[in-house]
């Protein structure tokens, strides 16, 4: 089916339901990007969760911390915000990692530090979205890349995703060519999701599968 524009029912339905998406937001931790974009990730976040799809982030601070804040910052009904941790408890998260815990709804505790909780992350969304960025999001696109994820890249915000266009012109990879690139937040994702529904639209859902939403708005 197709999309509409905000303020109305947005996405792919089964049985009048909306199916709900994970999507995740890779950018960076600090630097200069965080300063310089931190709206356009709070943006993004906020649209995720308007449109009543699953945020998924890496539970950390800067950008994906500021995209976590946006998806929050949405009265209910909502989406919802989920973050993978690369500590194994609440503990390790806060004494060792300091890490935020308020903007999520529930946190993935991988065990798995920062590399491996990378790929878990990835490997567990349906797209991802990225703003920004240092070395962590070039691992988390070329993973996701690699597992022919949906993959968009936020223009203009710095940092990895405005040199994805010419890093992908010097080096093969899977997938390149269904990237989808935008500069503006909302629009981004509208496309995102419009990718997502054509690549699961021979997927059909029971009427009480939890993963599909009948409250859920976009807008």
């Amino acid at each position: 089916m197709a999309r509409k524009s905000a303020g109305a029912i947005s996405g792919r339905q089964v049985g009048g339901k909306i199916v709900k998406y994970q999507i995740c937001v890779s950018g960076a931790a600090s630097g200069e990007t965080v300063q310089a974009s931190h709206q356009l990730a709070f943006d993004l976040g906020k649209a995720i969760s308007k449109r009543g799809q699953t945020l998924i982030t890496g539970a950390t601070v800067g950008l994906p911390w500021f995209a976590a804040q946006g998806a929050f910052s949405v009265p209910e009904p909502r989406g919802v915000s989920v973050g993978f941790s690369p500590a194994s408890s609440y503990r390790e998260h806060v004494m060792v990692y300091r890490l935020p815990t308020m903007e999520f709804d529930y946190i993935n505790f991988t065990g798995m530090a920062y590399v491996g909780r990378d790929v878990h992350l990835v490997r567990s969304s349906d797209a991802v979205i990225t703003v920004g960025g240092r070395m962590g999001s070039l691992h988390e696109l070329s993973t996701a890349l690699e597992s022919r994820k949906v993959c968009g890249v936020l223009l203009g915000s710095g940092g990895l995703a405005d040199y994805v266009p010419t890093l992908l012109e010097h080096i093969e990879a899977p997938g390149a060519k269904e990237i989808i690139y935008d500069t503006n937040p909302e629009r981004l994702l509208d496309k995102v999701l419009k990718a997502l529904d054509a690549k699961y639209a021979d997927v059909a859902a029971v009427e009480n599968d939890s993963q599909v939403s009948s409250t859920r708005r976009a807008g």
